[in-house]
C-alpha cells in the first residue's frame, strides 16, 4: 500500500478516528485505525466495538492496500507536522511497518494485521431519512447537558430521539434527562421519519456525532434500526449501537399548570447567577431566588465561606415566591437560550419549574427545586 494525501485532509480523518478510539482497552487492535487505500480514495475505519466511524479522505494511490496502525500515534505525529505537507504512507508487507514522510521527516510504525481488525454487523434499517446538520446540531446540542451520568440507570446514560405528538403535528423529539433536570427538544419531523422507532443515542456517540454537524449546509441522512443508529455525510459514517432499555415516561415529570410567570434576560441571569454562586460551598452550590413584584433577588448564604445577594429588574407579577435551585443546573439551562428573553414557570417551592424561550415551546427545561 502507497498514497499520498494532504497533512489538512489526512488530518481531520485520523483526528476523528483517534477520539472514537479508547484509549484503556485490553485488545490491542482497539487501538488501531484501518486505513484502506483504493481508488482516489482511502478510508479510516476505528472502533471501540459500540461505535465505528469511517472516514473517507481523497488521496493520490499509488498502491492499493489496507493496514492497521495505533490511531492515537498517528494522529500525534500528522498533528506535529508542518501545515500544508503533502503526506505519504507506504506499508511494506514483509517488514509489517507503516512509513509516513513529509518532507525531511521520516517515521515507522508497527502494524497489525487488517484481517484482526473487527467490522461492525451492518444491520437492517427499518427507518431512513435525511435532516439537515442544523437541525440535529440543536436537537442534540440543546439536550445533551441534562445526560445522566450515574451508570446505574444507564438507560438515562444518552439522549432519547423518538417521534413525539405535539401540538401542531408529530415532530422529532430528543429528551435527556438525569432526575435533576430535563431537556425535551422537538423538531419539524423529516420525510421517512414516522415509523421510526424510539432510541436512545448514547452520550460518547452524542459527542462523535458533533463533529459531523458543523457545516450549516450538510444533509445528514440518517439511518435507525432497534439496535443501531447511523449518522452519515458524503465523507463520514459514524455507526453506533443504541442504549439497550427503556427510557421512562418523561412526560409525567413535564409540569403542566405552572402559573407563575417570570421573564427575564437570559444571559444577565446566567451572569447573575455565576457572581453569587462564587461563594457558595462547592458541594451544594444553591442559589436562592426571592420573586416579587418585577423584582428578582439571587442570593447564597454559605456560612463557611460568606454570602452574596444581586438583584435583577425582571417582568413578574404574581405572589411573592422563594425557591431554591442548583447553580450549575441554572447556568446550564440559562446558556441553551439562543433568544434574549427566557421565561421560567413556577408552581411552589417545592415543585419543578419549566423554563422556555420566550412563548417557543419547541425547546422546555424543567428543574428540580432545592431546599435552601
Amino acid at each position: 500500500m502507497k498514497f499520498s494525501i494532504e497533512r489538512a485532509v489526512l488530518l481531520k480523518a485520523v483526528a476523528q478516528a483517534q477520539s472514537v478510539v479508547e484509549r484503556r482497552n485490553t485488545i490491542p487492535i482497539l487501538a488501531n485505525v484501518l486505513i484502506e487505500a483504493e481508488g482516489d480514495d482511502v478510508h479510516f475505519r476505528a472502533t471501540d466495538l459500540d461505535i465505528e466511524v469511517v472516514d473517507k479522505a481523497p488521496a493520490k494511490v499509488e498502491r492499493a492496500g489496507a493496514t492497521t496502525v495505533s490511531a492515537v500515534t498517528l494522529n500525534e505525529i500528522v498533528r506535529k507536522l508542518p501545515d500544508g505537507a503533502l503526506v505519504t504512507l507506504s506499508e511494506d508487507g514483509a517488514s509489517g511497518r507503516l512509513t509516513i514522510e513529509a518532507g525531511r521527516s521520516n517515521f515507522s510504525l508497527a502494524t497489525l494485521p487488517k484481517e484482526d481488525f473487527p467490522v461492525m454487523a451492518s444491520s437492517e434499517y427499518a427507518a431512513n431519512f435525511s435532516a439537515p446538520a442544523p437541525v440535529l446540531r440543536r436537537l442534540f446540542d440543546k439536550s445533551k447537558f441534562a445526560i445522566s451520568t450515574e451508570e446505574t440507570r444507564y438507560y438515562l446514560n444518552g439522549v432519547y430521539m423518538h417521534v413525539a405528538e405535539s401540538d401542531g403535528g408529530k415532530v422529532l423529539r430528543c429528551v435527556a434527562t438525569d432526575g435533576h433536570r430535563l431537556a425535551r427538544i422537538d423538531a419539524e419531523l423529516p420525510e421517512g421519519a414516522a415509523d421510526m422507532a424510539g432510541v436512545i443515542v448514547p452520550r460518547k456517540t452524542v459527542g462523535e456525532l458533533r463533529k459531523l454537524l458543523d457545516d450549516d449546509e450538510m444533509k445528514i441522512a440518517v439511518s435507525v434500526s432497534e439496535t443501531k443508529i447511523r449518522f452519515a455525510t458524503p465523507d463520514i459514517v459514524l455507526t453506533s449501537k443504541v442504549i439497550d432499555g427503556t427510557f421512562p415516561d418523561y412526560t409525567r415529570v413535564i409540569p403542566q399548570g405552572n402559573t407563575r410567570k417570570l421573564e427575564l434576560d437570559a444571559s444577565e441571569f446566567a451572569k447573575a447567577v455565576d457572581r453569587v454562586a462564587t461563594v457558595s460551598s462547592e458541594r451544594s452550590r444553591a442559589v436562592k431566588l426571592s420573586l416579587d413584584e418585577d423584582r428578582l433577588i439571587l442570593s447564597v448564604n454559605a456560612p463557611d465561606s460568606g454570602a452574596a445577594e444581586e438583584e435583577l429588574a425582571v417582568a413578574y407579577g404574581d405572589e411573592r415566591l422563594e425557591i431554591g435551585f442548583n447553580a450549575k443546573y441554572l447556568l446550564e439551562i440559562a446558556s441553551q437560550v439562543d433568544r434574549e428573553n427566557a421565561v421560567f414557570l413556577f408552581n411552589s417551592s417545592g415543585d419543578p419549574t419549566l423554563m422556555r424561550e420566550g412563548n417557543d415551546t419547541s425547546a422546555i427545561y424543567v428543574v428540580m427545586p432545592m431546599r435552601v
